[in-house]
C-alpha cells in the first residue's frame, strides 16, 4: 500500500505509474483517495476545534464553580460538544476505513529503473548464463521423457484431482526432493538466510498483507473456513513480522523456506498445457527478505544473485530479465525474471521472480523497525524471490540432460542428494 501522503502531494505521478502498468485510473481510484483525504482532513480540523471549545468549557465550568454561579448551562454545552466529537470520531474511522479499501487496489509505483512497456515485449533482458546443450538426435520435452521413463504421470494425478495436477514417480519424486534439499542447503549453509517452514494456510489479513487480496482472489484456493491455500511461500513468510517492530541492527532479515503452492492460475488456461510448467499444486523454495530501506536494492541484487547460483550449479542455460512496467508485480517496484531454457521445446521459461516491494507490503502489514539512533520506527522494504521453483527446474534437468537412448543424466550437484544415482533410466 502506498503512503496516502505520496498521493496528495503527486497524485499525477501515482496515475502515471498505474498507466504505465497497463491498469485504469478508475479502478485504482486515485481520485476517490484524493476526495476521501481531504473530508478526513475537514472531520479532523473540526474535531480539534471542538476539543478546543471543550477544554474552554472545562475551564469556564472551573471558574463559574470558584465564584459559586450556576454551572449548569456550560455542563449542558459541553456535553453536546462530547456527543459530537464521538459522532465524529466515528465519521473519521469510517472515512479512514474506506480510503484503505481504496488505496489496496492501487499498485506499487515503479522504480525509475525499471524499463517503461506495454507488454512483456519491452523487458530488458540484462545477462546470459551457459550455453543450450546440442544434440545429435531430436530432443523431446519433458512429458515425454517423463512419461517414457515412468516417472510422471499426467492420467493419474487428473484422475486423483484434476487436470494440471501430476503424479511423481520414482525417480521422477526423488528428483523432485533432490533439488529442493540442494537449494534449501544451499541458501542457509552459503546465503545465509535461516530456514522456516511456515503454515501453507493462511487468514485473509495474511493475504492482504502481501497483495493478494483482494486483487486476485479468484486465483486462490479458498477453504470452507475462509483459510487460503498458500500460492506461494512469500505470503506466509512476510507475515511473520506483521504488527511488529524490528530492531535496525537485525537488519537484512533473510528467510528461506519450502512449501508447496497451490494456484487456480484462472488467466493461464490455454498457455503451456502440458507438463509440469504450470501447475494448479507445485513445490518452491523461496526467499524473503525483510531490508533497510537504504540498502535495499543492493539486496534484490544479491537475492537474484543467490537464485542464479542455484541454475549454475545445475549446469542450466537462462538468462536474467528485468521486467517492464506492465509486466510487473502488482506489490513490486522493481523484478528480475530468471528465465531457463528448456532443451526439449527450444525456449526459455520463467524459472523464478525477484522483487522488491519496498515499503508497499510493510505499510499493508505494518511492519516497521526501531531506528537505533532513536527517532520514530520507519516501515522496512521486503523482497522476496523464487530460489527457484522445483517443477520448472526438474523439467528443465530432464530436457537439458536427456541422452539419445531417452535416459536422462543426473546433474552433479543433484547426485550426492539421489542416493549417488547418476542416470535416471
Amino acid at each position: 500500500m502506498l503512503d496516502v501522503k505520496t498521493i496528495r502531494e503527486d497524485p499525477e505521478r501515482v496515475k502515471r505509474a498505474i498507466t504505465e502498468r497497463g491498469m485504469s485510473v478508475e479502478v485504482a481510484d486515485v481520485e476517490g483517495v484524493l476526495e476521501i483525504d481531504a473530508r478526513r482532513r475537514e472531520i479532523l480540523v473540526e474535531v480539534e476545534e471542538l476539543k478546543r471549545r471543550s477544554n474552554k468549557a472545562s475551564e469556564e465550568i472551573v471558574a463559574l464553580k470558584k465564584k459559586g454561579r450556576d454551572t449548569a448551562p456550560v455542563v449542558g454545552e459541553m456535553k453536546g460538544i462530547s456527543e459530537s466529537i464521538k459522532e465524529m470520531d466515528t465519521d473519521v474511522r469510517e472515512v479512514e476505513a474506506r480510503i484503505r479499501e481504496l488505496m489496496l487496489d492501487i499498485p506499487n509505483i515503479p522504480d525509475g529503473s525499471v524499463p517503461i512497456g506495454a507488454d512483456e515485449t519491452a523487458n530488458v533482458e540484462v545477462r546470459r548464463s551457459g550455453k543450450p546443450p546440442e544434440f545429435t538426435f531430436k530432443s523431446k520435452p519433458h512429458w515425454e521423457l517423463g512419461e517414457e521413463l515412468d516417472i510422471l504421470d499426467f492420467q493419474r494425478g487428473a484422475k486423483i484431482a484434476s487436470s494440471r495436477f501430476t503424479l511423481l514417480k520414482g525417480a521422477g519424486a526423488l528428483l523432485e526432493r533432490a533439488l529442493m534439499n540442494l537449494m534449501l542447503d544451499v541458501h542457509t549453509r552459503e546465503h545465509g538466510y535461516t530456514e522456516v517452514f511456515p503454515p501453507i494456510l493462511g487468514n485473509r489479513d495474511t493475504f492482504t498483507s502481501t497483495g493478494q487480496l483482494p486483487k486476485f482472489e479468484e486465483d486462490m484456493y479458498v477453504c470452507s473456513d475462509d483459510l487460503l491455500l498458500a500460492p506461494t511461500a512469500e505470503v506466509p513468510v512476510t507475515n511473520i513480522f506483521r504488527d511488529e517492530i524490528i530492531p535496525e541492527e537485525n537488519l537484512p532479515i533473510k528467510y528461506s523456506a519450502y512449501t508447496p503452492c497451490f494456484r487456480r492460475e484462472a488467466g493461464s488456461y490455454g498457455k503451456d498445457v502440458r507438463g509440469i510448467i504450470r501447475q494448479h499444486q507445485f513445490n518452491k523454495v523461496e526467499m524473503v527478505k525483510f531490508a533497510h530501506p537504504d540498502n535495499s536494492f543492493d539486496e534484490l541484487e544479491s537475492m537474484t544473485a543467490d537464485a542464479e547460483d542455484i541454475l549454475e550449479r545445475l549446469g542450466l542455460h537462462f538468462r536474467v530479465v528485468s521486467l517492464c512496467t506492465a509486466d510487473l508485480g502488482f506489490s513490486a517496484a522493481k523484478c528480475y525474471d530468471l528465465e531457463v531454457w528448456m532443451a526439449g521445446v527450444g525456449e526459455f521459461k520463467e524459472i523464478s521472480s525477484c522483487s522488491n516491494c519496498t515499503d508497499f507490503q510493510a505499510r499493508r502489514a505494518n511492519i516497521r523497525f526501531k531506528p537505533a539512533v532513536g527517532g520514530k520506527p520507519r516501515f522496512v522494504h521486503t523482497l522476496n524471490g523464487s530460489g527457484v521453483a522445483i517443477g520448472r527446474a526438474s523439467a528443465a534437468v530432464m530436457e537439458h540432460y536427456q541422452m539419445d537412448d531417452g535416459r536422462i543424466v543426473v546433474p552433479p550437484a543433484l547426485q550426492p542428494y539421489m542416493g549417488g544415482m547418476t542416470v535416471i533410466g
